[in-house]
Formats: structure tokens, sequence, C-alpha cells
């Protein structure tokens, strides 16, 4: 690659949408780490995966799979690389592990948590099943393995309305998501669907911070604006909504907006910068809120954890948790496809 192929891609980001500003100087500046990094994957049999919510350097300079938690999950059933190199945070690395015991998983961010993922353990959920014996748990994929080893079955933002709804029970306990698990209760009322739904108290501290006066703000200032809102936001935000949906939903809602439509993404800040590069004839507005556990992945550690995989991260499960956390996700697949 060249710093010019570099910067025309990373150029198409507006600074004042997200918190990237691309030069030629800059871009030329990023171009060995990115040239060596794409040599080493080759050499060291690596492939890479990068969440959305990473930085464009990453994701538009030297991954191979992008997308949001579960589709990276799922791709990296079909790499035959040895090892995954997944720059995102750990519970996603333990979600591709679950999934691929066989390959060599790291992480390279030096933040590898997630304040919606540790907001629950495995202990607190077994103790919440001696509370509820009664409940079928349901567990969102942001969350650890220990904790899809101790529920039911596991939901992504995609699909969670769905799978809720064809549950076989109307006794419900929902971790770790408060304001998903709000949204899924509203939801269900909304379609006539009668459940008893006890929540947990974790949240997504990034799409927390949304509220209803920033949606009035900028409809105010921006007729026909179509906001579009992740389920992990507060339910007053999504009532304001006009889409509500997973990362990779989003993606395909605007794919069928007509050319000029207007966007205000309330998500981490990544995708903003994601549907920049891939959408230059749609118009993208405000700003947008980042995840400090996502940025933490750079280019100098992804490097660093090429160089020397044996100071790295590597994601290891026992394996009974392994089984246990992948019964909870094919239950998933099983309820998703009825």
């Amino acid at each position: 690659m060249t710093a010019e192929e570099l910067y025309n891609r990373l150029n198409k980001i507006q600074p004042g949408a997200v918190l990237c500003h691309y030069t030629m100087e800059k871009c030329e500046q990023m171009l060995p780490l990115i040239n060596e990094i794409n040599e080493l994957k080759k050499q060291k049999d690596v492939v890479i995966l990068a969440h959305a919510y990473c930085a464009p350097e990453i994701v538009l300079g030297v991954a191979d799979y992008t997308g949001d938690s579960f589709k990276l999950s799922e791709d990296a059933t079909k790499v035959s690389q040895k090892t995954i190199l997944f720059s995102a945070v750990r519970f996603m690395g333990e979600t591709a592990k679950i999934l691929n015991p066989a390959k060599d998983v790291l992480i390279p961010g030096p933040l590898t948590g997630c304040s919606l993922a540790d907001s629950i353990t495995g202990k607190e959920v077994r103790a919440l099943r001696e509370k509820y014996p009664d409940h079928t748990f349901v567990c969102y994929i942001n969350t650890t393995a220990d904790v899809k080893a101790s529920c039911d079955v596991c939901v992504t933002s995609g699909n969670v309305m769905k799978i809720v709804e064809s549950l076989p029970t109307d006794k419900i306990v929902f971790v770790p998501d408060r304001l998903m698990g709000q949204n899924i209760i509203d939801e269900m009322k909304r379609r006539g669907v009668k459940k008893e739904i006890v929540l947990h108290n974790g949240c997504c501290y990034v799409h927390k911070t949304y509220d209803p006066e920033l949606i009035q703000f900028f409809r105010s200032q921006n007729p026909g604006l179509k906001v579009i809102s992740h389920p992990e936001c507060e339910p007053s935000v999504a009532a304001l909504s006009d889409y509500v949906g997973s990362t990779g939903q989003m993606v395909s809602y605007i794919k069928d907006q007509p050319a000029g439509s207007k966007f205000l993404l309330l998500t981490e800040c990544g995708l903003n910068a994601r549907m920049h590069y891939e959408h230059p004839e749609m118009e993208f507005i405000g700003s947008c809120s980042m995840c400090k556990y996502m940025k933490s992945n750079s280019l100098e550690n992804i490097l660093e954890t090429l160089r020397h995989p044996e100071h790295a991260e590597h994601v290891e499960l026992d394996e009974n948790v392994r089984i246990a956390a992948k019964k909870c996700i094919d239950a998933m697949f099983h309820y998703a496809a009825l």
C-alpha cells in the first residue's frame, strides 16, 4: 500500500463528525506500520479481525474482516489461518475461542475490558439462578464466556427481539444490559407478547450518554434527518429514533436510503467513520462517543503483538466453561432459525 492509497481511503472521514483527521503527512507516518503488519500477518499465518469501533486506520489499513462482535465471531469460524488477532476487547476474543477452540486468539489492546461485559460475572448469574429457579436466563453476546456458560441462551442486538418472543417461556432473566432489557420489555408490549422479564443493572457507558435533547436539537437544525440508534441506548432515545438496530442492521439500513440522506448515528464513533468511507454520497452529522476500550487498540500494539506473540494476551478458556458457553450460543442459533 502507498501513502496516497491510504490517504484516499481515510480522507473521506470528516473530522467534524469523529475524532479523526487524516492528512497526507499522517498517512506517510502510519504507512510503515501498516505495511509491516500486513507483511508479518502473511509470514506468521495470522488473520486480523477488527471491530467496527476500532480506529479507521486499523479497519481500513490492516483488517481482513470487520463488523460487529457476532459477525466477526462467525467470520472467525471460516478462516484458515492458525492464529486470530482480534482487534477488539476480551469478551469478543472469548466468543471467537468458544467457536474456534483450535485457534490461537490474541488480543492486542491494553484495555481489554468492557463496561457492559464487566458488569456481571458467572458467579453472580449462578446466584440469580437460585433466586429465579423457574426463569430462562438470556444473556447478551457482550458477556464473558463464564456468563454465557451460566445462561441458557445468548442473543445479539440484531436477533434479541425475535429470540425473546420465540422462547417457550414467559419468565426470563435478561443480563446484563438494563437499557436493552427495557427496550425489549417495551417492544414485547408493542407486539402484544406477555413476558415477565427481570433485568440486571449493567450498561454500555458509550451508548448511555445519548439523550432525547440531543435528538431534538439536531432535528431542529436538520430537516429530514434520520436518527439511527443502538438498542443499548436509553428507551427514551430509541422511542425518538427512526431506526433502532445492531451495527450490522444500521449498515444495511443506511445502504438502502437514497443518496443525499442525512443521518445522526447514535453509536460509537468508529461506525460513523466507516460510513463516511463507504457512503460518501450520504451526509453524517453531529458528534459521536468514543469507547476507550476499543480505541486502546492501535497499529503500534497490533505490530508489537505480531512481532512478539509470546508477550501478547492469549485467550485461554477452561474446556468445561467453553463447552457450556457454546451450548448457550448454539441455543441462539436454534431460536433465531425458528
